[in-house]
């Protein structure tokens, strides 16, 4: 099974150049599915119904997100009815929406997404992340219910990250890093067979701060003063991702390498692919 996971969208420029560009990357390489993390396509903060059905439509098969996803209140209200959409599954028991769910990828494989947050150095605290993935795999085993599982794991800390991966090493097929916005270079497979990134990286302007109009963030680094708010950065977007090869018999990564198109970042894609 081929699957592409795309980093945060930041704003317009980025849920566009995602709009624009996921139906030809689906076609041209044969991807059977598709999981975008949409928790800043807003104008950088939260996310909007409209934004989420446009980024299914356009080729998403789950939009996931992050600490990002109340910041528009219309979430709370679409979040219960949208199968696809989902928010970390560490919440606490009665939070709108779902954490997880198990979806037909186009090869006709059961993928198993669920989305969970980080505690160190986030906000708000949730629940404890490993016990939230203990649940998941324990409900929807891979190679029982799930033909492969990918869990979206929304982090500031690399270590938080990297020993999350260890813990579900061998029961998961991918997990991938979001929330930095910064694409790391650690992609690989660990010893039970996961693969694993330690980030995606944004889909958004990198002439930037992290997505974010420049100016605003250096001038409270410098003077410590706001002036203004934030504002999602408008130059040409640039997609980051991770792309895999998940085997049909054992639903475990037999290939793993970064993706990036656009105008900033060295563009790459998996060459296994071609």
């Amino acid at each position: 099974m081929r699957l592409l996971f795309l980093g945060d969208m930041v704003g317009k420029t980025g849920r566009t150049a995602v709009w624009e560009q996921l139906p030809g990357l689906i076609s041209d390489f044969k991807l059977d599915f598709v999981i975008v993390n949409g928790e800043n396509a807003a104008g950088g903060f939260g996310i909007t119904e409209e934004i989420f059905r446009e980024t299914i439509a356009a080729g998403a098969d789950v939009v996931t997100t992050g600490n990002h996803v109340w910041d528009q209140r219309d979430a709370l209200a679409f979040a219960p009815r949208e199968e696809r959409f989902l928010r970390p599954s560490n919440f606490p028991k009665g939070t709108p929406g779902r954490g997880s769910g198990v979806y037909i990828a186009r090869s006709g494989a059961r993928v198993l997404v669920a989305n969970i947050m980080g505690r160190v150095f986030m906000h708000p605290e949730l629940d404890d992340p490993f016990q939230a993935g203990e649940r998941e795999l324990a409900a929807c085993p891979l190679g029982e219910q799930a033909d492969a599982v990918v869990i979206d794991f929304h982090a500031e800390a690399t270590s938080e990250k990297m020993c999350f991966a260890h813990f579900v090493d061998g029961r998961a097929s991918l997990v991938v890093g979001t929330h930095t916005h910064q694409p790391t270079a650690d992609h690989q497979i660990l010893n039970g067979g996961t693969g694993y990134l330690s980030d995606a990286g944004m889909c958004g302007d990198y002439d930037s701060s992290l997505g974010m109009d420049k100016e605003e963030p250096l001038n409270r680094f410098l003077s410590k003063v706001p002036k203004g708010r934030f504002e999602a950065a408008t130059g040409p977007a640039t997609l980051c991702g991770v792309g895999v090869n998940i085997s049909d018999r054992t639903g475990l990564t037999e290939k793993i390498a970064p993706f990036r198109r656009g105008p900033r970042l060295e563009e790459t894609a998996p060459s296994f692919w071609s």
